[in-house]
């Protein structure tokens, strides 16, 4: 039987970047940052509320199981915003929106009032994109 989630996976541009505006602008704990001898970076975040959930901010570099053509691809995607990386849920969509967007977070739809609550939809600094959401 399956008893959560634990860890996701989100593909980004430059570790050191996302890891700057995960932890930096969005506020999320490191969790995991190790590096192995053939230079992979295990590198995972996640909300302080959250404690047991391991965002894993994947870098898109060669190896043999991301063959260039393959990195080529996925990097493609992430820049053209073609990526959902999920829902972040706040208490207050209009005043988080206003404290990240004082922080530098690109925002692709201010907040507006919706069926399920108040969302916006914000741009992490790879083109991955997120919906900010105030449930009712």
């Amino acid at each position: 039987m399956i008893t959560s989630l634990s860890h996701a996976a989100l593909y980004v541009l430059d570790q050191e970047e996302a890891l700057k505006f995960y932890r930096d602008k969005l506020g999320f704990e490191v969790r995991k940052d190790a590096s192995m001898d053939n230079g992979f970076r295990w590198l995972t975040v996640g909300p302080k509320t959250q404690p047991k959930l391991e965002i894993i901010l994947m870098g898109l570099k060669e190896s043999p199981m991301f063959p260039a053509e393959r990195v080529a691809q996925l990097r493609k995607l992430v820049q053209s915003g073609a990526i959902c990386g999920g829902v972040l849920e706040v208490d207050d969509c209009h005043k988080t929106y206003e404290e990240l967007k004082a922080k530098g977070v690109e925002f692709l739809s201010p907040p507006k009032e919706q069926f399920y609550g108040i969302e916006c939809v914000l741009k992490d600094d790879s083109g991955n994109w997120f919906s900010m959401c105030q449930p009712k």
